[in-house]
């Protein structure tokens, strides 16, 4: 069983072969293949990967290689998880929109746009290589904005699945706050990429009895803390979203504060030299304790859990991946890209029932929904109109003034990645 991951080079890869190594049983895997086109920094993980395989017994060869048609050539899954313009253009992200007093974030508002813009000609053309050299190819998209990026993909009829590590990150929080196996808790998960809430928390499966209100009740503090939003707000609406929902639910304070600090892009590439540096030593042959601060906890665990059951119709029975809507979500567009559990096998995802949606989180969904339409528009055809009718529809926007303003920071900062500007 071959597996590609394209984006090799990033600082994430050796958790996800640390979970390769560890999860051997659940995927099988034979070959790894990394690949990137920053070749001293992929020769520089691969050796690690390679040190992390051996120190776990796995058997399994990993190759390196700057060649895309080589690596996905075989593949019987791909996984995306690059970043068009690198840390540098993350930092733009979240800069320029400040300037109009607009969130700064990588893959909501104005930044989010951006990434998106600059990211899915570059997905798709990746796609459209590993349909011609390996059509049977299962797609595992962990590259953000994973709702629109994903949804791109499915529109171009490529076989794909989004993934995020919001949901399994909530599950592995609540089962240490109820002193119980992850495994045992089925979250209600529903909503968009970056913008879901838990609606229940299930002991023992879908059908199971829903513990969240006690878990808000003994440990509602914890939570709302993690979160960074208001304990009463928890409490009110009876659920816990996700740790986006700050941006919308608190946005001028997080304007605030990201005014006043270093930006997350800075503190994440002063980071990444930092990993670099220990992934240079021979000596190292597992993932260092500074990755856990990286971001994209349990991110291997998600990977494998999806890949299993996507190449092996093995893995959890129920996962939470980003798929198409197909009526799941009935106020929603069937081609709409939703987040929600799902049956996933070898034939793909199958979302499970979902219980209707209040209409508080509902209307926020439709609103980000049709954002995600125009901000697709604009990256698969570009041109600046387009650009600001995106801007003009996201929630965290929605001023004339502030979209004209944002749409020429954007193409500006952005140039170099638009083929149209």
């Amino acid at each position: 069983m071959k597996l590609t991951v394209v984006g090799g080079g990033s600082t994430y890869t050796p958790e996800l072969i640390d979970g390769f190594a560890r999860l051997r049983e659940t995927l099988p895997l034979t070959e790894l293949v990394l690949t990137d086109p920053a070749t001293e920094r992929l020769e520089l993980i691969g050796a690690l990967s390679r040190r992390i395989l051996t120190r776990q017994g796995h058997p399994g060869t990993i190759t390196t290689t700057t060649d895309l048609d080589a690596a996905v050539d075989g593949a019987d899954a791909v996984l995306l998880q690059l970043r068009v313009g690198g840390q540098a253009a993350r930092l733009q992200d979240e800069t320029w929109p400040l300037e109009c007093g607009c969130v700064g974030q990588e893959t909501t508002g104005a930044g989010g746009l951006a990434k998106a813009l600059r990211t899915v000609p570059v997905v798709l053309d990746i796609a459209d290589r590993v349909r011609r050299a390996s059509p049977d190819a299962w797609i595992i998209d962990f590259t953000n904005p994973v709702g629109i990026v994903t949804r791109a993909l499915l529109q171009a009829g490529h076989k794909a699945l989004g993934l995020c590590n919001v949901a399994i990150g909530l599950q592995r929080k609540f089962a240490a706050l109820l002193d119980t196996d992850p495994a045992a808790l089925h979250l209600d998960h529903v909503g968009l990429n970056h913008l879901t809430w838990e609606t229940a928390v299930r002991e023992g499966g879908p059908d199971g009895e829903d513990v969240l209100p006690r878990l808000l009740a003994t440990h509602g503090d914890t939570i709302a803390a993690d979160l960074r939003l208001p304990r009463p707000l928890l409490d009110r609406l009876g659920v816990v979203p996700s740790y986006y929902l700050r941006y919308f639910y608190a946005h001028d304070e997080v304007v605030r504060e990201q005014r006043t600090r270093p930006s997350r892009a800075a503190v994440v590439a002063d980071m990444e030299r930092r990993l670099l540096a220990l992934y240079a030593d021979p000596a190292l042959a597992e993932k260092p304790a500074l990755l856990a601060r990286r971001g994209g906890a349990y991110y291997s665990e998600a990977a494998v859990d999806l890949a299993a059951a996507l190449l092996r119709g093995a893995g959890s029975p129920h996962q939470v991946v980003n798929t198409r809507n197909n009526g799941t979500l009935p106020f929603l567009p069937d081609d709409a890209v939703v987040e929600v559990q799902a049956t996933v096998g070898p034939k793909g995802a199958v979302p499970l029932p979902v219980a209707p949606v209040d209409p508080l989180f509902a209307g926020l969904m439709a609103h980000v929904t049709a954002y995600e339409d125009l901000a697709l528009e604009a990256a698969l055809h570009g041109t600046r109109d387009r650009v600001f009718r995106a801007l003009l529809a996201h929630p965290l926007i929605a001023q004339c003034e502030y979209a004209d303003t944002l749409a020429d920071k954007l193409v500006a900062h952005n140039r170099e990645h638009l083929t149209w500007a």
